[in-house]
């Protein structure tokens, strides 16, 4: 069970290349499984006991289940869509020595970049075409071998491998072709959007690395697979939100766009988008703005994004005393300085809730002399204040192009979350908290 929920995982991730990508077929996930979706421009005809969702830029969604009976609280977890690449600029075609056409790129996000060169890459994301309605929202996906970042011989640089510093306007830009294929960059776009060449405006387009995720390891423990930062926490979100409710509860997921740029965009963590949705709820259901208050109160917030295992090479990296290992299960992450949100209520909240569904913790603390990169919740809770854990699942070579993870781990994140969503959390006062499942 847990390799073929793995295999799943790895074939959407595949499917489903650029954030814009994956916003649309976690869209398509609840789509079938009876999800009405709700416009942000239209006024919302909210139905107890209905379930429903809503993108934003098409790249960030949210989508909630109504409990039939008046709501105590909203459940929620929170994940994102967009992992670090290169993005495509501009008027992208370079000629070079006469001879090789390139693609002019720029970072997004802070990535690992010697994976990147050698191994076939292609291309993904959006694009505005001008059509007789008027100005569309197109997704496009080569879906084939089509570009590469060649490295350098190490005849011609032997100190390559002494440490190296890579020049991103240097180092980084992609072979397209040789001179025959100069000027056909837009027009391969055109074609792939179904539209003429002068019909393109503007393009959001990234690029991927091709490899499909895999199983491997002595015992079949690992896999690998682009993505898995956050793809596998929001894909596991979204499963559990098909599975999981509460009669007293709103249960929510929201996978956000830009987190790995900092979230502060109108679909990234730090804009309105999840408490819009969570007004808009309120008033769909009838519900005052006191209500609404005190309903936010009593909820809770599950920031699931990806942690980092103990490096078998580096042992020297991790903490002395918190050291998570990929499958045995979820990690819950701290940091004394609110880079994670994680408190010991939270913490001790969900945990019950793993312990109940028969799922392993560790913890994630970052040694004392690292600082660590923050996630979701504490940017969320500018808009949202409400009781957050920050949790992940356990990986190697974080914003990799291909990236190693534990074959159990998604099942597991799955499994929890499931729970969480079954359980109303109900809070007596400021000191106790009843689980109710």
């Amino acid at each position: 069970m847990d390799e073929e929920i793995s295999r799943e995982m790895m074939k959407f991730i595949q499917d489903h290349p650029s954030c814009y990508h994956v916003a649309e077929g976690l869209a398509q996930m609840l789509e079938q499984n009876g999800f009405h979706r709700l416009y942000e421009n239209e006024r919302w005809d909210l139905k107890r006991g209905e379930k429903y969702y809503v993108l934003r830029n098409g790249s960030s969604l949210t989508g909630f289940r109504l409990p039939k009976k008046e709501p105590g609280n909203f459940q929620i977890v929170a994940s994102h869509s967009d992992s670090p690449s290169f993005k495509i600029k501009e008027n992208p075609e370079m000629k070079t020595a006469g001879h090789y056409i390139e693609l002019n790129t720029e970072k997004y996000g802070g990535m690992l970049c010697a994976p990147w060169f050698d191994r076939p890459l292609s291309i993904a994301g959006r694009v505005m075409v001008r059509t007789q309605e008027g100005i569309e929202n197109r997704l496009i996906n080569f879906d084939r071998d089509l570009i590469m970042l060649p490295n350098l011989a190490i005849h011609m640089d032997r100190s390559l491998n002494d440490g190296y510093s890579y020049n991103a306007q240097r180092d980084m830009i992609p072979l397209w072709g040789d001179e025959r294929s100069e000027g056909t960059f837009l027009e391969m776009v055109a074609a792939e959007a179904g539209v003429s060449k002068e019909n393109i405006i503007s393009t959001d387009l990234f690029l991927y690395n091709r490899m499909p995720g895999t199983i491997w390891g002595a015992g079949g423990e690992y896999i690998s697979s682009p993505h898995l930062d956050d793809v596998q926490c929001a894909y596991a979100s979204v499963q559990a939100l098909l599975m999981g409710s509460h009669e007293q509860s709103v249960s929510v997921c929201s996978v956000f766009d830009n987190e790995e740029v900092g979230s502060a965009t109108k679909q990234g963590a730090a804009s309105t988008f999840l408490r819009d949705t969570l007004e808009r709820i309120a008033a769909g259901l009838d519900l005052d703005a006191e209500k609404f208050h005190m309903m936010l109160a009593e909820s809770f917030l599950v920031s699931a994004d990806n942690a980092h295992a103990v490096h078998p090479n580096y042992l020297e990296k991790a903490d002395p005393t918190n050291r998570p290992y990929m499958n045995q299960g979820i990690v819950i992450k701290y940091n004394a300085n609110q880079k994670y949100t994680t408190d010991a209520v939270s913490a001790a909240v969900f945990q019950e809730i793993c312990q109940t569904a028969g799922v392993p913790v560790q913890r994630y603390v970052n040694r004392s002399d690292v600082p660590g990169g923050s996630t979701l919740g504490n940017i969320v809770s500018r808009q949202v204040s409400v009781n957050m854990v920050d949790i992940g699942l356990a990986q190697l070579a974080m914003h990799s192009p291909y990236e190693t993870a534990g074959v159990k781990d998604t099942a597991y994140l799955i499994q929890a979350l499931q729970k969480f969503y079954s359980t109303w959390i109900s809070r007596q006062g400021d000191d106790t908290y009843h689980l109710m499942y």
